[in-house]
Formats: C-alpha cells, structure tokens, sequence
C-alpha cells in the first residue's frame, strides 16, 4: 500500500490513545480524516478542534460520502468488535481495512525507528525519548500512547529521519514493526485473554527481537532472559544508574555508560521504575548520535505523561495523584514511589480495576500489592472490551486483600466517600474511567483543603 495514493482515512475507534496519534498524523500531511468512537473524550474533543470530524453513533449513514471512495483507507482497532456495522460496511464493501499497528509499522518502517516494548514503562520511556531527540533538534516522528505533558499531545512531526512508537505488545501489534533500535522494558504475564499463557508472552517478544533491521540494536532491562544491551540501577548493567540521592523530590544520581561516568544527573519523576524508564530513553537516544551529556542534561527537563504518577494536588500536608497503573507490578511500583517521596505519610489509594479477565489472571496479586497501601477503596471492575465472568467481582477482589481498612463503593458515591479525607497521600490508579473522575476529585479536595 502506497500511502501517498490514499486521499482520505477513516478511523474505527479513532478516540484510542494510538488512534488518535496516527489520525493526527494523517491531517497534518493532508489527508481527509474521520472516524467514529463510542463516546466522547477530551481527546476526541481535541481531534474535533484540529478540523476532524467524529461521530459517537454506530451508524453507516453518518459517514461522509468522501469517507465511501475507493482510495479511502479505513483503519481499526481490534477493540472494535467484528459486528460493528461501520466495520461491516467497509468490509463488505470491500474496502482495504488496516489495523493500527500495520499502518503505523508501513510509516515508520523506512525511518531510523526508536521502538520500545515491555509489559510495563512503555508510554513513559516512549515520551522521554521523544523529548531527549526534541532537545538535541533530531528530525522525529513521534507516536505515543500517552499525553506528553512537554508537548501536550500524544503525537509529534518534527521531520521524518527519525520516528519514535510505542511497540503494544497487545494483540501482538508490535510484530507490525521493523525497528532500527528496540527495547524491551518489562515482560510479566499480562494480556492472558489474548495469549493464554506466560510463555506465549514471552515467544512473541522473541518475535519482536527478530524485526529489528540488520546491524540495529536491543536494549533490555537487566535481569531479563534477553541477549542485548543491559540497563538497571546497582546492578552492573551496561547502562547504569549509581550513588542515587533524592533532593527536594528529584533524583539526583550518577550515570554509567560503556565508555563514562556523567556525574550528577537530575530526573524529576518519582519512582525507581521511572528512573529506569528514563534510563532506557537515555541509551536508546545515544544511537542517535545525540550527545551523551546533552541528553543527560535533557532528562533533568522532563515534565512527565499524563496519568503517570501526575501530582494534581501536592501541598505541604497533602497530596492527591493520578496514575494508570492497572496490573499488580505497576501498582506496587506506584507504592515505592509514594513511600520514597512521601515517607511517613499515611496513603489512601482509590482502585478500579480494569478487565473481568486481568482481575482473574492475578486477583491475589492485586490483593498482595493493594494491601500495601494504609487505605483501600475499591471500585468496579471496568469492562472495557470484555462480558463478564461469573464470580469475578469486585467483591470477590476485595475479600482477597489483607488489610481491614479497605471497602467497596460505587463509583457514584466516590465524591462523597473523599469529601472528608484525612490521609496524607491520596492516589487514584486505573485504566479504565476513573481518569474521567479526576478533574471532580481534583475539584472536590481543592475545595476541602
């Protein structure tokens, strides 16, 4: 498929986090782009306000008839279901459906392309990077599944030598691409819904290895089961983080290269998982050719990503975050950072969890991670894509978790269940709707406080 032949795009769940990165990059080379969403976002607002329109009906009518010619390409995500009439029409009509991930991989697959997998640190390190190749004046493309807070927005063309993905392992999209220089940041069993087991995880990893071009690099986390370049924290890996301080709420650290030592590195992101995160960014970004001391100096600069461990409120005696954590690894990482920067502080952590089938696959580690926190409130599971399982509740969830201060309550009572909060920290995780509620929270403790 020759992408310059298409005139028009029409997007099939366009309000996705990479549907939108790709729909945006679409009208920005000036095609006529579309789509339809389920319901309406602040991102499908914002795609509104860059001229594309978005309907929230299931409805063949409500597509424009530009959006009905043969030289329209329709993308899709696979969290659309195969009934959908729009995705009928288009199929029956027989139209070239793509998904996300073949269409990202066909434009990126010519640059020199930065892409980074992992079960968990993804978006944030994805960001970062684009952020270090911004600051060295890198001609980049860049798609994020997250909003950047230092670009505002979840997509970035500053030319096309270079380009920056976010490799999903899910649904297995990431074999899609044909990286220069990949990482692999984390592997734990996630997505069993889509690949049954542990190991038919970790195969499709080794597929992912096998995409990157020849003479291109691999770069892992050490201590996984990967042949490639190391990066870790006192651990000896290739690309090492070393005599860690933390002052005024930064990192302060030294940073071990094959071929340096950078001495007193500043990163603003709490939590040792974003330190590594960081790191990752950092030796990806050095195959650029970019200067190793002007990216160390870059990492100081990173403002962070939207709903990644975002302080919406930090005062002297309280503070209220929003994070996406959403399976038991990352929510215990969430935890070391809060007790890292906020030590002694008493922490409340509101909890949605995402998915009938993760909550199944690892309800007794999210019970183990939850419990850690001083405070539980538990909320319903959010469904998104899925029906759900006889016996997987919420309910079910909390009876696991071994800690008396914890209860479950509808997400409509959350308001009033915080109006009196008396702890010290209080988090919001999720990947599901509870992102929606944080502007109210927001409200409602500002008001409070």
């Amino acid at each position: 498929m020759n992408l310059k032949d298409i005139h028009s795009v029409y997007f099939i769940g366009i309000g996705g986090i990479g549907m939108s990165a790709l729909a945006r990059y679409f009208k920005f080379v000036g095609k006529e782009v579309a789509g339809y969403d389920r319901t309406s976002t602040p991102i499908t607002d914002s795609l509104k306000e860059k001229g594309i329109s978005v309907h929230f009906e299931d409805n063949v009518d409500l597509i424009s008839d530009i959006f009905k010619h043969p030289n329209t390409l329709v993308v899709y995500t696979p969290a659309v279901p195969s009934k959908h009439s729009e995705y009928q029409y288009y199929l029956n009509q027989g139209f070239d459906l793509k998904k996300r991930s073949e269409v990202l991989g066909i434009i990126t697959k010519d640059s020199f392309c930065l892409a980074v997998a992992g079960t968990h640190g993804k978006t944030t390190t994805t960001c970062i990077l684009a952020h270090l190749l911004k600051e060295c004046e890198m001609p980049m493309t860049a798609f994020l599944g997250g909003i950047s807070e230092d670009f505002d927005s979840n997509f970035v063309l500053d030319g096309t030598e270079y380009s920056v993905v976010e490799a999903d392992e899910f649904d297995r999209s990431f074999l899609r691409l044909s990286p220069t220089v990949a990482c692999i940041t984390s592997m734990d069993a996630d997505h069993l819904d889509i690949y049954g087991t542990k190991e038919e995880l970790e195969r499709s990893f080794h597929e992912f290895i096998e995409k990157i071009k020849p003479g291109g690099k691999l770069f892992v986390r050490k201590g996984l089961p990967l042949e490639g370049i190391t990066f870790g924290i006192d651990d000896g890996a290739d690309y090492c983080i070393e005599n860690i301080e933390i002052e005024h709420g930064a990192y302060i650290f030294d940073l071990v290269t094959p071929s340096e030592v950078i001495k007193k590195v500043k990163f603003n992101k709490p939590g040792r998982h974003n330190l590594l995160n960081g790191l990752a960014a950092f030796a990806m970004a050095v195959q650029t050719g970019c200067p190793p001391h002007r990216l160390a100096e870059a990492l100081a600069t990173f403002k962070g990503v939207q709903r990644r461990f975002s302080y919406q409120i930090k005062e002297k005696d309280f503070v209220f975050i929003d994070d996406y954590a959403h399976h038991p690894t990352e929510i215990s990482a969430v935890h070391q950072a809060i007790r890292e920067m906020h030590a002694g502080q008493k922490v409340t952590v509101i909890f949605q969890p995402h998915l009938f089938s993760r909550t199944k696959d690892f309800a007794d580690d999210f019970a183990a991670s939850l419990s850690d926190f001083d405070e539980i409130i538990l909320l319903d599971i959010y469904p998104a894509r899925e029906e759900p399982i006889e016996g997987v509740t919420s309910q079910w969830l909390l009876d696991k978790i071994e800690n008396p201060n914890k209860k479950l309550i509808s997400k409509s009572t959350l308001l009033e269940e915080i109006k009196n909060c008396t702890t010290g920290v209080l988090v919001a995780l999720g990947a599901g709707d509870i992102g929606m509620e944080v502007p109210k929270i927001k409200k409602q403790l500002s008001y409070a406080h």
